[in-house]
Formats: C-alpha cells, structure tokens, sequence
C-alpha cells in the first residue's frame, strides 16, 4: 500500500504448515508481497485470534509495512482507539499514501470522529484535507455539517472541493435538508464541471429531488451538467395530476386553466387532467400507470374545500396511492405571492391610495372562512371585501374605491367581468398576471 514508507521486513520464512494454525503469528514472519506464500499467510492470520497491539507496533516501528492486503485483515480487528492511533502515525509520516485512512476508518464512532475533526483543522495540507473530509462525512455526525459545507464552497484546490462533496454525500441522510439542498444547487452551478455534476446527482438522491434539480435547470450549466441535469428529471418518478377548479356553468373551464393544464403536462412529462367542480357529469378518469396527485385549485376554505373535496376524495379512493394536497389558497408561497402582486398593483399607482387595497372575495360564513381571510389580510396587508357576484350594491361601493384591488379568481369569472370596466387591468383574473401564473407553474412542476 505504502511503497514509500519505511523499510522492508527482515526476513522471509517459507510458510510452515505444520504449526499449530492456533498459535499467534509474528509480525516479523509476514512474508513479502513478492512471495507465493504471503496469500495463505495472510488467510491464516485473518482466520486465527490474535493480539493487535504487536502489529500496531511494528507498523509505528516501521517494521512492517501496511500494504493493503494486510491492512483488510487488520481493519477487522480495529477498535476506535486503534483507528485513531494509525491515523496519528500516518499524519506523521512524511510522505503519505493518500488511501491509507481510507482503509482504517470505515466503522462509525465519536472518538473517531473527533479524531478526524481534529486532523481536519485549519491548518491541514490539501493533501489531508483530501483523504479525510470523505472520511468525516462517513461518520455521519450531524455538527459536521458546516464544515463540510465551507470545504466544498470555499476557493480552494479542486481535490480539497472534490473530498468535502463526496463527505456530504456519505452522510446525506443526516445533515439539515434546507442548507443541504441550497449547497448542492450552488455547488451545481460552478464553474468544474465534474465538481457541478456530482452536486446534481446529490440533488438527485434528496427527497422531493424534483424540487431541487428544478430549481437548477433554470440556471447557466456547463452543456454536459445540463444534459445530467435532464437525465436525472427524467429519471425521477412525476405523479399524474388532477386539478381540481371551481369552473364556471355546466362545468366549463376557462381558457387560463387549460393553458395552464397544457404547459403543466409538458414540463413533467406526465399527464394532467382537469375537473371543474360545476360539471355535472364529470367524465371518469382514465387508467393511469402511476398514482394521482388530487390538487385543489381553491382559493378560499368554503363549502367545496370543506364538503365537496372530502367527498371527491372518497370517490377516488379506490385510485391506489391518491395522493391529495392541501387547497392552493393554504400554501404560503401562494400567500407571498398574492402579497407581492398586491405591493406591485400599489407601487404603480400615481400616487400613495387613500383607502387600502381590497381582497375580493365570494361569500364566506364559516368561521374557519373568516379566522382564513384573517391570516390572509395580515400577510398581505389588504382588506378582504365580499363581493357578492351581480350585487348591485356591492358595485356600487366599489366603483368610488381609489386604491388597488385584487379579486381571488384563478380564472375569468362573473366578478373579474363585472370589475373590468371600472379598474380595467387591474381586476384581471390571478392566472391573467405572469408573476401569479408563473408561481403556481413552478409549484406543480416540482411536485413528485
């Protein structure tokens, strides 16, 4: 293993198979690695029991050298406090076989861990940066995270970059997920290749990877990263959808849904269907190969987010693996994104309102209704506003109102209609507004 460190063994004895195969074998009788007889030497030694502590010796001693094939056989019997006292002599060394703590640190334990952290200090050669950053990630202890982390982002040898990438993906399964999946999309866009594909294929193994890989493919890639990049979206399981939408008379759905529908469909390359909640024989679905995710493209928790939905969810039961998510109104990336609409519609004015925006909503009773409408006038800072579709009197009011309006409608319905000749614009339907439109794509399109 080590064909640079110290001296050869002394002597070479011809393998005597009329010992008593219980007696302990000599550090000093291993036979060379040129010898026939080295093979079943090693066999016995690894079949036998024998005492550790002269081979830790001679191998400080410089007596024995720690080739590979011996060192599988001692690995065997290494506790934590031998691994941590090969390491210390091979941090020693002056030249180093960079494959060697490989091969000594594979078992899981604090103090070999610490051992590790410790070797890893600032101060450490890239060298042994190198060899052990893998090492420490294999230990899988959850505080080795940032370090890791500074390693593989840091301006640094690439070898440096390359080892603390590979520690994050040993110990994947336990470092934070948030920082985890935001280093791994920064580290795919970097400018080494190699370095930015194994970041891809870390974001590959993560769970919800289709979130993360996505979230690359809008970024400038290296032309071979991209085409991993695709490999991999193409590689992870993307359920068929059904949206669930109010729709309008005898279930009619707006054309902004079925743009919507059809771009979906081919950004994940599964199908997406439709069903409006005023149809009144709704077609059956069709045979899928995969589960269905039932997502409801409800604004509001009113009577088809507390009765109907229940009820659909039901009748689709028997669909193996439905998946149902909450209404789109709950998520609170949709939430931020009505708040930054709103704040957009308020900066656009010629002048600072005089009244605050408005919400406009259907009718809504229930009290999970008014403690929703709520949450939602504190994260957005308007007024919710009923508006009752062809109400006279709720028109009216409207008509005098001087600052900005956001009526809660995917799509264009009686109400948008209604508001359009008094704020033009401005009453458009939320799926009529890119920004809005645009949020909710790349929501569905990162779904599993």
């Amino acid at each position: 293993m080590a064909s640079r460190l110290s001296c050869a063994v002394s002597r070479t004895p011809a393998l005597d198979n009329t010992l008593d195969p219980l007696d302990p074998l000599d550090p000093a009788d291993l036979p060379s690695p040129a010898s026939a007889d080295r093979w079943e030497w090693l066999q016995r030694l690894r079949a036998g029991v024998f005492p550790l502590e002269p081979w830790l010796a001679a191998i400080e001693a410089g007596g024995v050298r720690p080739e590979s094939d011996l060192m599988v056989v001692l690995a065997e019997r290494l506790d934590a406090a031998a691994t941590v006292r090969l390491l210390r002599w091979w941090l020693a060394q002056p030249l180093r076989e960079p494959a060697f703590p490989q091969g000594i640190a594979g078992h899981r334990d604090p103090v070999v861990a610490t051992a590790l952290r410790q070797a890893l200090g600032d101060h450490a050669d890239t060298e042994v940066q190198a060899a052990l950053l893998p090492l420490l990630g294999h230990q899988r202890q959850p505080l080795d995270f940032g370090l890791l982390q500074r390693r593989a982002l840091e301006p640094a040898p690439r070898q440096q970059r390359c080892a603390a990438l590979e520690g994050l993906g040993l110990g994947l399964s336990v470092w934070p997920l948030g920082p985890l999946r935001a280093t791994l999309i920064q580290l795919a866009m970097d400018l080494d290749p190699g370095l930015a594909a194994a970041a891809v294929d870390g974001l590959a193994r993560l769970p919800d990877a289709r979130s993360g890989l996505l979230a690359v493919r809008s970024r400038a890639l290296e032309p071979a990263v991209r085409e991993r990049l695709e490999r991999r979206l193409r590689s992870v399981p993307c359920r068929p959808l059904l949206l669930l939408v109010h729709g309008r008379a005898q279930g009619e759905i707006p054309a902004e849904l079925r743009s919507l529908a059809a771009e979906l469909q081919q950004r994940r390359g599964a199908p997406v269907l439709l069903r409006a909640l005023t149809d009144p024989q709704p077609a059956d679905l069709p045979t899928l190969e995969h589960p269905l995710g039932l997502v409801p493209l409800l604004l509001l928790p009113g009577e088809h987010v507390r009765h109907d939905l229940p009820r659909l969810r039901h009748e689709l039961r028997p669909s193996s693996g439905l998946k149902v998510l909450p209404f789109l109104g709950s998520w609170p990336v949709w939430q931020r994104a009505l708040a930054a609409e709103l704040s957009r519609q308020v900066s656009d004015q010629p002048s600072p309102p005089a009244r605050p925006a408005l919400l406009l909503h259907h009718p809504i009773a229930s009290p999970l209704g008014r403690r929703y409408l709520r949450l939602l006038a504190a994260i957005t800072g308007a007024t919710p506003q009923e508006a009752a579709y062809g109400s006279d009197r709720i028109e009216a009011s409207l008509l005098a109102h001087q600052g900005a309006v956001l009526p809660l409608a995917l799509a264009a319905n009686r109400l948008t209609e209604a508001l359009t000749p008094r704020f033009g614009e401005a009453a458009a339907p939320l799926l009529s507004r890119p920004a809005l439109r645009q949020v909710l794509l790349e929501q569905l399109e990162a779904l599993p």
